[in-house]
């Protein structure tokens, strides 16, 4: 299991996450980006899952239709290639957002056919069109939800309450997000702390931190943790930036604060490949002073940033 490798690697252990294609695109460009990290020895690939969008479509009658749309489907199909090819232990993503009990329950089910039982249990998104997040029909609000099911699976019991006749020979484990500046929903640190807390009881094996980029802020939430009877390994993720113009879209959309010297040297850069450099320079930096305090394993953040990713990597490890 993926906490077993976690705790058994002698240092810091390394593992990302990719993105299945867009709807019709081939494998190519993701199969790149791994063949460029597998150096690297990753523990385990995460592959993010992705929920149904509502979009509107011009009808001939020159009207608007809203359609559910799908644009990137396939986490288990690929999760599987990726272990068939690559040999490289896969964690696909288990969402709230989107699938019903009964949906979450078929993906268990195929899931186990395959062998692959390493998740990371995520509410996810609230969709884009709803002010706050709404499950779907017959679905969850909260990951600890989510657990609660993959626990019954993992004891031979389907969602509807009966039984599974041939009980999974091996249990599924998991993984959660944890959030260092707070869930952007979370009233304050200490309800934040809470839902984390009961997320770890309800079995999650290990915590993948969102993406920050201030490492007192990483250690902070540690320590938080600590003090609340976390203890299960807490595991930072990186992103290396490369663009300035990303900074406003990665603060808004994942509620993390840019550090003002990292903003400063951005800003004197004359280039995007100077750009380019300075994110690699800085996340370096975040990866090495991690790595010097003896940080369980780093998982990197690497859609649309695998080269970024690897030139961290062959600086830091």
């Amino acid at each position: 299991m993926i906490i077993d490798k976690i705790q058994n690697n002698k240092s810091t252990a390394f593992s990302f996450e990719v993105s299945p294609p867009i709807k019709g695109n081939s494998l190519d460009s993701l199969f790149s980006s791994i063949e460029r990290l597998r150096e690297f020895d990753p523990k385990y690939i995460n592959i993010t899952t992705h929920r149904s969008e509502l979009v509107y479509r011009n009808t001939n009658e020159g009207l608007y239709e809203g359609v559910t749309l799908r644009r990137r489907p396939g986490t288990v199909a690929i999760a599987a290639a990726i272990k068939h090819k690559f040999n490289i232990d896969v964690v696909p993503h288990i969402l709230c957002s989107g699938f019903s009990r009964e949906e979450t329950e078929y993906v268990l089910i195929d899931l186990n056919f395959l062998d692959i039982h390493d998740l990371l249990v995520l509410r996810g998104d609230k969709a884009p069109q709803d002010k706050r997040f709404t499950p779907v029909k017959d679905g969850y609000s909260h990951a600890t939800e989510l657990e609660l099911q993959i626990n019954q699976f993992n004891e031979g019991i389907f969602c509807d309450g009966t039984s599974i006749p041939d009980k999974p020979a091996v249990p599924f484990t998991y993984g959660v997000a944890g959030y260092p500046e707070k869930h952007e929903e979370a009233l304050n640190f200490d309800t934040d702390m809470k839902w984390l807390k009961q997320k770890v009881d309800n079995g999650a094996s290990y915590i993948v931190t969102q993406m920050f980029f201030d490492n007192a802020k990483y250690f902070d939430f540690v320590d938080r943790c600590r003090a609340n009877g976390i203890n299960v390994p807490i595991i930072p993720g990186l992103k290396p930036v490369k663009r300035f113009s990303q900074l406003p879209v990665l603060a808004k959309t994942f509620r993390v604060d840019i550090p003002s010297d990292f903003i400063d040297a951005l800003e004197k850069c004359k280039t995007e490949a100077e750009q380019e450099q300075c994110g690699i320079e800085w996340c370096t930096m975040q990866a090495k002073d991690l790595i010097a305090h003896n940080v369980p394993s780093i998982h990197f953040y690497a859609i649309n940033a695998s080269k970024s990713v690897a030139e961290v990597a062959r600086r830091a490890y």
